[in-house]
């Protein structure tokens, strides 16, 4: 089933849409959980509170922020973090709007609403300097770099997925952090 297909499954509240759902993307949820909690029945409940999530809230998805796997992997993520810090039942409406660019590393230092104006635009501006420094990486870097701090995943998770050992993955992890301290005025040349 097409992606268009499924979207309109589910707006138009047919359960189709939710079985179809969960046929497709029930191992991608899985995927982006399993790093972040710490049994298979919590994966389990996070994989149906996604889809709860997405039936209820489909008429929010705008393929304008981006596509619709970003979308479902950004609740899938907010949930499973929701979930381990033992918060699954709160609504969770920022995590529905978030589009790629608002649920990424760097959105993770945005100021809260009740921060100080000056303080609030001091981190929109560090949010984007290193959001502009992400996007110069290489794509398997740049694929590294989120897969551990986004997607929370293992170093021998990352490693065995991108044809590496652990310990090159941590040794790429390493350099990757260097070279954007750098990059953002972390550090000076040595």
């Amino acid at each position: 089933m097409k992606e268009t297909e499924l979207i309109q499954l589910l707006t138009a509240r047919d359960e189709r849409g939710a079985e179809e759902l969960l046929r497709h993307y029930a191992p991608l949820i899985r995927y982006v959980a399993s790093p972040i909690l710490a049994d298979e029945r919590s994966v389990e409940e996070c994989v149906s509170d996604v889809a709860m999530r997405v039936w209820e809230n489909i008429g929010r998805y705008d393929p304008e922020k981006g596509g619709f796997k970003a979308w479902l992997t950004a609740i899938a993520r907010n949930a499973a973090l929701n979930t381990a810090r033992g918060e699954s039942r709160r609504p969770q409406t920022e995590d529905i709007d978030a589009g790629p660019e608002e649920d990424s590393p760097a959105a993770g230092i945005a100021a809260p609403a009740e921060a100080d104006p000056a303080e609030a635009l001091l981190r929109k501006e560090r949010a984007a300097a290193l959001e502009s420094a992400l996007n110069r990486l290489g794509s398997t870097d740049r694929s590294i770099f989120y897969r551990r701090y986004y997607y929370k995943q293992s170093l021998a998770q990352i490693g065995a997925e991108l044809g590496m050992s652990e310990r090159a993955a941590e040794g790429r992890l390493y350099r990757i952090r260097k070279q954007l301290r750098k990059e953002l005025g972390g550090e000076h040349d040595e």
